[in-house]
């Protein structure tokens, strides 16, 4: 298993997800948000909202997911 937290996913927090794979990790990350989003934490939805300026540009997403799985494969195994 591999450990990233919410803040280096693009979110907020430091809360820690682990998963095996870095598809794995981002579903975590994905209903972390989707659970912050319900409750209304604000500093999350500012997160979401500078992602979703992001995922605007293809070429900027594919990037930063790009290199955001790099980081997740280059890490030591927990």
């Amino acid at each position: 298993m591999k450990s990233m937290t919410c803040k280096q996913l693009g979110g907020f927090c430091e809360k820690k997800f682990s998963a095996t794979t870095f598809d794995e990790i981002a579903q975590l990350s994905q209903a972390h948000g989707k659970e912050m989003f319900q409750i209304n934490d604000q500093s999350h939805i500012n997160a979401m909202n500078e992602m979703s300026k992001l995922m605007q540009n293809t070429d900027d997403m594919n990037q930063w997911f790009d290199a955001k799985k790099l980081e997740f494969n280059a890490l030591e195994e927990d």
